[in-house]
């Protein structure tokens, strides 16, 4: 008889790995372009920051790594006309400014997408409640 497994639930992420090529210029990106609060590194290989609680691992590829792509992370914030314009002024470059994607039951929906030092996008989110 098969051994059952237990049901297994993912539900809180604890780190996301963003891929990078120059790490000092990544690492400077995110934490002094985008304010970002800097925890450890591991010299020439990995750079680690607090995003509210989640890791985010700045990492070099191995030789002979198996390709990860790019994701994409969403920033929350509270007023995004105000956080776009704080990146723009710290020379970001803007993909999309901005927008208004959904009107919710009790909030709007607005993203803006930008590209960190390495060229990886990223986007800004905010809730506004009505």
């Amino acid at each position: 008889m098969p051994a059952t497994s237990p049901t297994l639930t993912l539900s809180k992420i604890g780190q996301i790995l963003i891929p990078v090529e120059d790490l000092a210029r990544a690492t400077a990106f995110y934490r002094d372009t985008l304010g970002m609060r800097f925890l450890f590194d591991v010299p020439q290989r990995m750079a680690f920051f607090d995003c509210g609680g989640i890791r985010l691992m700045l990492g070099v590829a191995e030789p002979n790594a198996e390709p990860v792509g790019a994701g994409m992370l969403y920033y929350k914030v509270d007023d995004i006309q105000a956080a776009s314009q704080a990146l723009l002024d710290r020379g970001v470059t803007q993909i999309n400014g901005p927008q208004l994607i959904a009107r919710m039951s009790d909030h709007d929906l607005w993203l803006g997408e930008y590209r960190d030092s390495e060229g990886n996008p990223f986007a800004l989110m905010s809730e506004v409640h009505r």
